[in-house]
């Protein structure tokens, strides 16, 4: 397995100075910047549209992993496509129609991206998994920053694994919720390889060496395909 991509999640940063926390994370080593978008319907909290993401394009040359915990999600697919996202993740459960959603985004150019909460299977994206680019697995509960990892995702995360080395298709498998250098291992020896990171990363006083702690961990940490 090749090293775990790194992609701090920006709902853990300084809001007040969030373009210098993008560029910040960028000079640390991140390979990814996840942007949750939280709308206060489908999850509990509002967190930011798509001006405050495209206002950060013009500051940040890391890919922009846009998470849309939004519902209904279609309406605002386009707005955050145009804002400057280069992949979108859609949740399974934020709609009836989910290979619409998935073709909306690819017609406009961008990685797609489904995710699924603790409370649904694995099999959710089984008839899915031929329009998808990556596969979103949380690990929390989404809603909140700062949450305790939730070791019953890790079967789920070994399932889909296997589910997307029988598809035959180059699809990313990533995590969220609850990262740190104590569970970064587990998730990796799972088959993960996108790690997402907030208050492991941002609440960290050197951001490089936080995000060389999470990378050392999982890839040191008996990484294996199950």
């Amino acid at each position: 397995m090749a090293r775990a991509v790194i992609a701090p999640s920006l709902l853990a940063a300084d809001f007040g100075r969030l373009a210098e926390e993008a560029r910040a994370v960028a000079a640390a080593g991140a390979d990814w910047l996840h942007l949750d978008v939280m709308d206060g319907h489908f999850v509990p909290n509002i967190s930011f549209g798509p001006l405050v993401v495209q206002a950060l394009r013009r500051h940040a040359s890391l890919p922009f992993d846009v998470h849309l915990m939004v519902a209904p999600v279609d309406p605002v697919i386009g707005a955050f496509a145009e804002a400057g996202a280069d992949q979108i993740t859609v949740h399974a459960e934020a709609g009836p129609h989910l290979h619409r959603s998935l073709q909306l985004v690819r017609s406009l150019g961008k990685r797609a991206g489904v995710a699924i909460n603790p409370a649904t299977p694995a099999e959710a994206v089984a008839p899915v998994l031929d329009l998808v680019d990556l596969v979103l697995v949380m690990t929390v509960n989404p809603g909140f920053g700062g949450q305790r990892f939730l070791d019953s995702q890790l079967p789920k995360i070994a399932t889909l694994r296997r589910m997307i080395a029988a598809c035959g298709r180059s699809v990313a498998l990533e995590v969220d919720g609850g990262i740190t250098a104590e569970t970064a291992p587990r998730a990796r020896a799972a088959g993960a390889e996108v790690l997402v990171a907030g208050t492991a990363i941002f609440a960290a006083p050197d951001y490089a060496a936080a995000i060389g702690a999470l990378r050392g961990a999982a890839d040191g940490g008996g990484a294996r395909r199950s």
